[in-house]
């Protein structure tokens, strides 16, 4: 039985295959993004040389997303993230980031226990599933480890809440762009 406290260990090969040591089978960056979707840490070594690869791998992740239209980041973000990394001086903006994603978590978390006690759309048809799509997106943004819940079925009909998390993604947007200034 998996240990779900600890990362994940991917093996990564010569031939550059990834090898997933709990299964003992080869996996993709497609399965390591969903075990990291499912909540799940990994750690991601290079077998020969012991090397940790996790953070190489995880932004490949990520720019495969986004280069695929998933896109998460504004352009105006990835430009201040690429500013930070030519900047001689120590940048504030991994401290700014990991605070803002903290922020975000705990808003999202307060929200979903707020809306399940006292909101009176708790018992309307559909709030649960609601909930665990706002919960999977919360988990995919912040990659952090949530509640284990088991997502309800995709309604590809009802782009309501797709709308909802574009205009709460865009208002989080809007304020730190405001904290920039």
């Amino acid at each position: 039985m998996a240990d779900k406290d600890k990362p994940l260990l991917i093996k990564r090969y010569a031939s550059r295959r990834l090898y997933n040591t709990e299964t003992s089978d080869y996996v993709t960056l497609e399965d390591i993004a969903g075990f990291i979707r499912d909540g799940r840490d990994v750690q991601i070594i290079d077998l020969k040389s012991g090397d940790d690869l996790t953070r190489q791998y995880l932004l490949q992740i990520v720019a495969e997303h986004e280069s695929r239209g998933d896109s998460v980041l504004p352009v105006n973000v990835l430009t201040d993230l690429v500013r930070s990394y030519t900047q001689g001086v120590q940048s504030a903006v991994p401290q700014f980031l990991a605070m803002s994603f903290e922020m975000l978590q705990e808003g999202q978390s307060k929200m979903m226990e707020n809306m399940g006690k006292m909101n009176p759309m708790a018992s309307m048809p559909g709030f649960d599933a609601m909930k665990a799509q706002q919960e999977a997106f919360m988990k995919a943004v912040t990659g952090a480890a949530a509640q284990a819940t088991t997502p309800a079925p995709e309604d590809p009909s009802d782009d309501g809440d797709l709308e909802e998390i574009k205009r709460e993604l865009a208002e989080l947007q809007a304020k730190l762009s405001k904290l920039k200034k």
